[in-house]
């Protein structure tokens, strides 16, 4: 009875905590946005609700391209990118669903300053070297396989081991008789 008790009390405090921990992700209009602050040039996953189609596509200035949501069941999900040069602020989502249009907002937080402002790719070629491949990419790549001297090495070699062979074999077969 002691470890019911235990464990119906370990249920009710689990549920308590799930219930006011706060959210990772910000709902507003049936859109709701994980992680609920995005800094620039962050991704974030969309989900939608109240679309009874099973695609969409979501639509926002602080987006870099429209993302497209798919699902079923009234729930829609998707991804994409915030613009690594929108300051930050509120800005509206708008989902178009084949039968209705949703909309939410989007809260950008402010650049973090431990971020590389730069670009996301290089712009120039990156001074690295060439390492060991420099100089297999300048030789020639056909293959090198045994030429006339190894055949002929083989064949010497082939022959003075059978000589061993039978010499060895003979100097046995006198020792026995």
């Amino acid at each position: 009875m002691g470890s019911t008790k235990a464990t119906l009390g370990a249920a009710v405090f689990a549920a308590a905590a799930v219930a006011l921990a706060p959210s990772a992700y910000a709902q507003d209009g049936g859109v709701s946005v994980s992680p609920s602050s995005p800094a620039p040039g962050g991704d974030v996953a969309l989900r939608v609700s109240g679309c009874a189609s099973r695609t969409a596509t979501a639509h926002s200035a602080a987006f870099v391209a429209q993302a497209r949501l798919a699902g079923a069941g009234g729930t829609l999900a998707g991804e994409t990118r915030v613009r690594s040069s929108i300051g930050p602020g509120t800005y509206d989502v708008e989902i178009a669903c084949a039968d209705a249009e949703v909309k939410g907002r989007i809260t950008v937080a402010a650049a973090s300053s431990g971020r590389p402002t730069g670009p996301a790719s290089p712009v120039a070629p990156v001074p690295a070297g060439g390492g060991g491949t420099a100089r297999v990419a300048a030789t020639d790549a056909r293959p090198v396989g045994p030429g006339t001297v190894h055949a002929v090495t083989g064949l010497v070699l082939a022959c003075a081991a059978a000589a061993a062979v039978a010499v060895l074999g003979a100097r046995c077969g006198r020792g026995r008789g």
